[in-house]
């Protein structure tokens, strides 16, 4: 009775136009007071400790490092030197643009941030070049969707906090996936790019491969610090959030000068509405999260799926159909606040790794963001382009094929998530 009020609650304020966040936190409070033994007066406190995580405080420190790295002229370097590494191929530009995700990628954790961070320079130099816009929107928005795989990713922080798996080896484990993805985008590109005869760029000379390098360096240094030093065991990956975003400051204002101190409070402005914002959705994520675990959700769902017979392969089928539907509808991390919580049991029953559930639901909620209704990168992409939203979802839909293929391929051969992490001997 509980379960079923709780949901029919979530559903019908959602229905009615309520935002997701508020929704969830209403549907879970509402329960609470009707049906728990504890006071109204405990929401309070059940709100706090919920969101009281020391592995979500990364969450802010990350979006400030992304926040200074799409402010600053990073992404147009990172651009430069992917047109000077790859420019010259067939379709060299689209295949530069994926390289471009790939790096902004690691620097962001945010699937919007690098749509929005590239596209605006990547589309523009492709359509200037005689590429088609919806060619070049499509690939964007769907390269885009790599800022939550490549590490580090918000996401997967979120995933960490909920099942209190390993932020280091999650990242870890994102790392061959994301390069993976990015690679068969390329290829596809490269196909399509010889067929439609698309143009290519002069082959750049050693001395200015060597320039563009020189000038991305200091972006591109970030990776190595944030990996490294979770790696090494130099710093926590929330510690490597906070140096990021500090090292990303230094960079925008000291070496690149792209950013000047009188606008340095406008950037900490954005991306604390945007940790706000998303730290808004997780505090009620995890009290609608907690209502579940209270009631003992996980545990009933667990015990039918282990009496129901099912196989890790068909249990695995279910979970990405369940995620492919929520992601088309809600934000990452509250699918991710809501479900890995039931999802997580489960797969420990039936021997599947935690970590190897982690990367699939991550792929899942890639595909999700460029999934109508409420796929997000659809809606940076259609704002960078100025393309309406129906021409921005047919330009994306054939790229989207290769992801679904994809996902089949990271939920049935674990070993592309689980290599990385197994090879550094991480426990």
């Amino acid at each position: 009775m509980t379960i079923a009020f709780l949901f029919i609650a979530l559903f019908v304020l959602m229905f009615i136009g309520v935002p997701i966040a508020i929704s969830l936190g209403l549907a879970g409070s509402l329960t609470i007071i009707f049906f728990s033994p504890d006071s109204v007066r405990s929401l309070a406190i059940k709100l706090f400790e919920t969101s009281e995580h020391y592995t979500l405080l990364a969450i802010p420190f990350f979006l400030l490092a992304g926040a200074f790295m799409t402010t600053g002229g990073v992404a147009r370097r990172l651009i430069d030197f992917a047109n000077a590494c790859v420019g010259h191929i067939r379709g060299g530009l689209a295949i530069a643009a994926v390289l471009a995700c790939m790096l902004f990628a690691a620097l962001s954790g945010s699937s919007p941030a690098t749509v929005a961070a590239v596209g605006s320079i990547a589309i523009a130099g492709m359509v200037r070049s005689g590429y088609p816009q919806a060619f070049g929107a499509g690939i964007v928005c769907n390269a885009g969707t790599l800022g939550i795989l490549i590490p580090p990713s918000i996401v997967m922080v979120v995933y960490a906090a909920a099942t209190e798996t390993s932020v280091g080896k999650l990242f870890m484990a994102g790392v061959i996936p994301g390069v993976l993805l990015g690679l068969s985008l390329m290829v596809a590109i490269y196909i399509v790019a010889v067929k439609k005869n698309l143009p290519a760029l002069p082959r750049a000379t050693f001395r200015e491969w060597l320039a563009t390098a020189r000038k991305a360096l200091w972006g591109l240094l970030l990776m190595v610090i944030i990996l490294g030093g979770i790696y090494s065991g130099m710093f926590t990956p929330t510690e490597a959030a906070a140096v990021a975003a500090v090292y990303s400051a230094f960079i925008a204002l000291f070496v690149y000068k792209d950013l000047t101190f009188r606008e340095t409070p406008k950037v900490l402005l954005e991306s604390a509405k945007l940790s706000i914002m998303l730290m808004f959705i997780i505090a009620n994520a995890m009290l609608f999260a907690h209502v579940l675990t209270t009631e003992q959700l996980p545990q009933q769902i667990t015990a039918w799926v282990i009496d129901a017979g099912l196989t890790p392969v068909t249990f695995l089928l279910v979970v990405n159909i369940v995620l492919l539907i929520a992601g088309a509808f809600m934000e990452p991390s509250a699918i991710i606040l809501i479900l890995a919580p039931i999802l997580f049991p489960i797969a420990m029953k039936l021997g599947i790794d935690p970590i190897h559930l982690g990367i699939i639901m991550v792929v899942n909620l890639e595909i999700g963001l460029i999934t109508p209704p409420v796929g997000l990168n659809l809606f940076v992409t259609s704002a960078v382009t100025g393309m309406s939203l129906p021409a921005t979802i047919r330009a994306a839909m054939p790229w989207l094929m290769i992801l679904l293929a994809f996902l089949v391929l990271i939920t049935y051969v674990p070993w592309i998530s689980l290599a990385l992490p197994n090879w550094l001997g991480m426990s």
